[in-house]
């Protein structure tokens, strides 16, 4: 025997149907507040402060690479 069974129902009635928790006013409190603060730090970092944040690290990165490139080519060299 097959049964089927079609219910028509709103997500919100189906969650309140399975006693599951209404959990929209927590996500959008938490979306409003990680807007606020990326707004904020968004503010906070003007183009020179980004730079001389990111340039050492993107700088150190290459050398490393640079150094790296250097080690393999020297090791092919001695074989």
């Amino acid at each position: 025997m097959k049964v089927t069974v079609n219910i028509d129902c709103t997500p919100e009635e189906a969650r309140a149907f399975f006693g599951l928790p209404d959990v929209q006013p927590m996500q959008e409190h938490l979306m409003r507040e990680m807007q606020e603060r990326l707004s904020m730090n968004l503010k906070a970092m003007d183009p020179e402060t980004m730079i001389k944040t990111w340039l050492p690290t993107a700088v150190k990165g290459f050398e490393q690479w640079q150094d790296m490139v250097a080690a393999q080519m020297s090791s092919t060299r001695t074989k």
